[in-house]
């Protein structure tokens, strides 16, 4: 049967929908602005990453090595109480759409933080995580090195422009290996170097379409794009 969304007409029950989706990437891929389009073409709640909390991300960009440890606990936190808030409801009612994966938090720690840190971040990570939600679907959104400093540049936020590109470019390399031995979930991995899923609407109704006959496994979307 026809669903109709918020923005888009599709060939398929409300029921074939996911339940709970992860939107996943370095950064500058695109992860929020796709999770918060997806949650308007299906009217979900949102879960977003709130970067701008975090006090010590500036000071990070700036110095790494001395703002490492409480940069990236103080995230975990972060995401860990956003994820035990849904405990108290039904999180396939209330939160349906996320731009991060718990379990990559460590990605972040194993590139910034040195041998004794990542051990206490470790301990601190697999006590807070132990009943993390695993989504229906995580939809990783992959580009090169060049590509995510040249959006990084474009959207213009102060601190994000103090990024260095070696950083960016091992962070990337981790993602990619993270994912290349994911399996808690259904995974898409999207070539997000050519599309437009913001401007595009062939772009993001292909995607969507796409994404919806996902049921288990790893699939791969390498798309050419329509802009």
């Amino acid at each position: 049967m026809a669903f109709q969304t918020n923005d888009i007409q599709l060939d398929l029950s409300p029921y074939d929908l996911p339940g709970f989706i992860a939107v996943e990437g370095s950064i500058g891929v695109g992860k929020t602005t796709l999770a918060k389009r997806l949650a308007h073409t299906f009217n979900y709640d949102t879960l977003l990453e709130q970067a701008e909390e975090n006090p010590f991300l500036e000071k990070f960009y700036q110095d790494r090595p001395s703002a490492a440890l409480p940069t990236q606990l103080f995230f975990l936190f972060q995401r860990v109480k956003q994820l035990q808030s849904l405990r108290q409801g039904d999180i396939f009612k209330t939160v349906r759409i996320a731009d991060f994966l718990m379990e990559k938090d460590p990605i972040f720690a194993r590139v910034t933080l040195d041998e004794n840190e990542l051990n206490l971040y470790q301990m601190v990570y697999d006590q807070l995580t132990v009943d993390a939600p695993v989504p229906d679907l995580v939809i990783y959104l992959q580009a090169p090195t060049d590509v995510l400093l040249e959006r990084i540049h474009r959207r213009g936020k102060a601190m994000e422009q103090q990024i260095a590109p070696e950083y960016l470019a091992a962070l990337n390399d981790a993602y990619t290996h993270f994912f290349y031995y994911y399996d808690q979930a259904p995974l898409l991995i999207v070539n997000a170097t050519e599309i437009d899923v913001v401007n595009c609407e062939a772009d993001y109704k292909n995607l969507v379409e796409f994404l919806l006959t996902i049921k288990s496994g790893r699939h791969y979307y390498n798309p050419a794009s329509h802009a």
